[in-house]
């Protein structure tokens, strides 16, 4: 069954699940024992075995990115604790009186945050939240806000860990810069562009529909977080400062330590050592050195006492659990399908590289590609390691075309779209976890906002395949994006009215 069909049938089975029953956990594991069932030729101890050695081997390899879920928990209790959270709420709420504005201020947080997507989630969550909160803005509301500002911000910035990813990915023997390549595509990746067109749209016209209104009309005034938020303890001392530094200080630190995991100090430029960093490590080194910055700040000016600071290292971890249990399934069901298991890029390579269709048209096709491959798996990463090697064995090897251009971003850009739609998706995981949101609320309410998105980029890229002309298309999909959000604007108004 490796290199088949059926190797796409394990994820397809715990996202089916997990949308019937709503039960993520047994969902994911559901599907990781039938791919190992499958690998195994149905043998089930040596399924057993091979799962849990699967998992072993994927929770070793992202060790570093649950080093740094655990101390972001610890940090974010910190925050808690020490009452800087519920001042810097308070402070907010004084300039941001709107649900308007506060959704404003969080995406505008979100784009700030442009240097790793797991970093956004988390942080802009556990910034924006208190004020939000105010505004009755609900938790699933904040997650797409969160998760449309991380994925397709981080894929169209220069200096983020997604841009490291891409330029990775290109196949040996090739003699096209890759981090070159990635500056390309900016203005073709139309996902992450029209996702950003639509953000801006939902918060200038306060507009929502489909499932995001209902679940909104369902919870009036929020009040739906997956967890009790903490409260700060009585006689804290927390300022507005308390939070802000420590938000800075991590995005520094982790900046410079993705450079430091790139080989700065050993006379590489900038731009090589943000294209070759390590964002696991880098993210874990960042947020240490961080705790560290925050026990300094706090401890001698007794914001908190060292009794506190060493409680919020279990409470972190403990709401961090969640999240890190759903991750292990979903590193685990990817691993199954990998090249060494089931092999369902292999399935899809085979299928795009060997299909005899129109130059035009592959944008298009390896835009829905990747999109349904991202959705399957659950990785954006993986996806475009598997078909930017492909893209470029069709156009050549040797120079950056816009053909090639179009073809890579509709591969960056199906990927993203597909990593918003999967339930088995880390940053769809993390977007929830980030706002305190139930994971499956956020699947539900964000996949037609991001189906909308993808079917003007489908039009988009048949337009840019053809003419090969990326800002016409840019330009012509811009209007089309306005076009359809206005359309189901006035339609919705005139039923509300009715």
């Amino acid at each position: 069954m490796q290199a088949t069909f059926w190797a796409l049938v394990p994820p397809i089975i715990a996202i089916v699940l997990a949308l019937i029953t709503k039960e993520v956990y047994i969902s994911l594991l559901i599907g990781i024992l039938s791919g190992a069932m499958f690998f195994t030729n149905f043998h089930v101890l040596q399924s057993m075995e091979l799962t849990f050695e699967i998992m072993s081997d994927k929770v070793g390899g992202n060790i570093t990115i649950i080093i740094f879920l655990v101390i972001l928990g610890m940090i974010v209790s910190l925050m808690s604790k020490s009452g800087a959270s519920k001042a810097y709420g308070e402070w907010a709420a004084k300039s941001i009186k709107s649900k308007r504005g506060a959704l404003a201020a969080t995406s505008g947080l979100g784009a700030l945050i442009f240097v790793d997507d797991y970093f956004n989630c988390l942080t802009v969550g556990t910034v924006m939240s208190p004020v939000t909160d105010r505004q009755n803005v609900t938790r699933a509301k904040l997650a797409y806000i969160i998760d449309s500002t991380a994925a397709p911000i981080c894929i169209i910035a220069p200096i983020s860990s997604w841009a490291a990813a891409v330029g990775s990915s290109m196949p040996e023997g090739s003699s096209i810069d890759g981090f070159n390549l990635f500056l390309h595509t900016i203005p073709a990746n139309f996902y992450a562009l029209f996702t950003i067109v639509m953000l801006v749209f939902l918060i200038v016209t306060n507009f929502d529909f489909g499932p995001m209104r209902k679940y909104n009309e369902k919870h009036p005034e929020g009040g739906d977080t997956l967890v009790e938020v903490q409260q700060a303890e009585k006689g804290t001392r927390g300022k507005v400062l308390d939070l802000i530094i420590p938000i800075v200080v991590l995005i520094t630190f982790c900046v410079l330590g993705m450079l430091y995991t790139g080989g700065i100090l050993d006379g590489v430029g900038v731009r090589e050592a943000f294209a070759s960093c390590s964002a696991g490590p880098s993210l874990a080194i960042g947020s240490f050195f961080t705790l560290i910055v925050i026990y300094l700040l706090y401890i001698p000016r007794k914001v908190i006492t060292s009794r506190q600071f060493m409680d919020s290292i279990t409470d972190g971890f403990k709401a961090m659990v969640p999240a890190i249990l759903i991750l292990t399934f979903a590193w685990t069901l990817s691993g199954v399908c990998g090249e060494k298991y089931l092999n369902a890029g292999a399935f899809v390579s085979g299928v795009v590289a060997n299909s005899n269709i129109s130059t035009g048209i592959l944008p298009a096709i390896f835009f829905l590609v990747a999109l349904g491959l991202g959705f399957a798996t659950g990785t954006s990463w993986g996806t475009f390691s598997i078909l930017i090697p492909i893209a470029v064995s069709i156009f050549g090897a040797t120079d950056i075309t816009n053909i090639l251009t179009i073809s890579v971003a509709s591969i960056l850009a199906g990927a993203v779209c597909g990593d918003h739609i999967s339930p088995i998706s880390d940053t769809t995981i993390l977007a929830s976890t980030g706002a305190n949101c139930n994971h499956l609320d956020h699947v539900s309410t964000q996949t037609p906002y991001a189906l909308l998105v993808a079917s003007v980029c489908f039009v988009t890229y048949l337009i840019a395949g053809f003419t090969t002309n990326i800002w016409l298309s840019l330009g012509l999909g811009f209007v089309l994006m306005l076009l359809v959000l206005c359309s189901i604007y006035f339609v919705s108004k005139k039923r509300q009215k009715v």
